[in-house]
């Protein structure tokens, strides 16, 4: 199985830019990308931060675009949105309350969270009746593999600001996927390519789509950065998953022969 994992868009009103940066150009790049490589993967998923500041016009933008995407796709929100006009534009789906949902292909079970907690603050939050949702939709799996998206970091990623803002209550979050088939996390918010293990489930985020965050505080002079834009492609293959970031506005050809290294990799 083949999917596509897509966050922080950030987008402003079409026409706007954010930080220097035109965030609907390089959505339609992104989208144009997916579907000339990879429109055989089974769905799309965005993890949150869809938008800068909330507004409906930027939702109604993005739907525009994804009605044309030839692949299902599955919306979280992040900090940066915000769930009421969100729901205006999108009408769900909603489960529980809250703009999540779960998904079941191949026996395999999806499940995109709400983290939203709402301002002033940006970070994460996962209270009782989501948790309860979550708790549901863990036992419905039933030793199934389970696969979630969400928008927050359930844990501290070593990044000096972005330890500010995880989900709250981390470790309450874990404690509710103990015992379960949880095989991988995927995330964003951290507007960074980041991979690891966390109570023994592996985990990645990529850089968002818009800007970037440096590693180190003071290598540029901003707290944003523009380095590469990506979207992963994951395969799911048993026991196995496969995580590719691929800088798709980056691309350019090694300084070679058109035939060179063409023979001889077996």
């Amino acid at each position: 199985m083949k999917f596509i994992h897509i966050t922080d868009l950030h987008l402003v009103p079409p026409g706007h830019r954010l930080w220097g940066l035109d965030p609907f150009s390089r959505l339609d790049q992104c989208l144009a990308d997916i579907m000339k490589y990879h429109g055989d993967a089974k769905f799309c998923a965005i993890s949150g931060d869809l938008t800068e500041r909330g507004e409906a016009e930027s939702y109604r933008a993005l739907q525009e675009r994804l009605e044309k995407l030839q692949l299902p796709v599955h919306l979280m929100l992040g900090n940066h949105d915000d769930r009421a006009n969100f729901l205006r534009v999108f009408n769900g789906p909603l489960e529980g309350g809250f703009v999540q949902h779960r998904l079941i292909l191949d026996g395999q079970h999806f499940l995109f969270l709400d983290t939203l907690k709402g301002g002033p603050s940006s970070a994460g939050l996962y209270d009782g009746p989501r948790r309860s949702w979550l708790r549901d939709a863990l036992a419905t799996a039933n030793g199934a593999p389970v696969y979630i998206f969400m928008h927050h970091p359930p844990f501290k990623i070593h990044h000096p600001l972005m330890d500010l803002i995880p989900l709250e209550d981390g470790d309450g979050f874990g404690d509710l996927l103990a015992g379960h088939n949880v095989r991988h996390l995927f995330f964003g918010h951290a507007h960074r390519i980041i991979s690891g293990q966390w109570r023994g489930i592996s985990y990645s985020a990529l850089p968002g789509l818009n800007h970037q965050l440096p590693l180190v505080d003071g290598s540029v002079p901003t707290i944003y950065s523009d380095e590469p834009a990506m979207y992963s492609v994951v395969y799911l293959n048993g026991d196995q998953i496969t995580v590719h970031s691929d800088a798709f506005m980056n691309r350019a050809p090694a300084q070679m022969a058109r035939d060179a290294e063409r023979g001889g990799w077996s």
